[in-house]
């Protein structure tokens, strides 16, 4: 079992920074792959971005913006999200990739004002 908290969401004006976190518990070595993913109202929830011990990837709208990362001695995955649109409004979820499930956060909303 996996645990994930998600802390850092809000309202920031366009063109702005801001900085999602993911905690992570519990069978932490299980984890193959960690990832940010969102859901925008009415649409279907994306990929963000994701790392693992060697490479992390990105969704083609969020590179060059977004920067994930992590701290092992903290079991915490970040987001740092830079020059925000509009569009990128949505729940942001942290996900744990492991053998045989995935584990998800409960998510935050991230609210990007014009």
């Amino acid at each position: 079992q996996v645990q994930l908290v998600e802390s850092g969401g809000g309202l920031v004006q366009a063109g702005g920074s801001h900085r999602l976190s993911c905690a992570a518990s519990g069978s932490i070595s299980s984890i193959k792959f960690m990832g940010w993913y969102r859901q925008a109202p009415g649409k279907q929830r994306e990929l963000v971005a994701t790392i693992s011990e060697s490479n992390t990837l990105y969704a083609d709208s969020v590179k060059g913006r977004f920067t994930i990362s992590r701290d092992n001695a903290k079991n915490t995955v970040y987001l740092q999200m830079n020059s925000l649109k509009p569009e990128d409004t949505a729940v942001y979820y942290c996900k744990a990739a492991t053998i045989p499930r995935d584990y998800w956060g409960k998510g935050t909303l991230v609210t990007v004002s014009p």
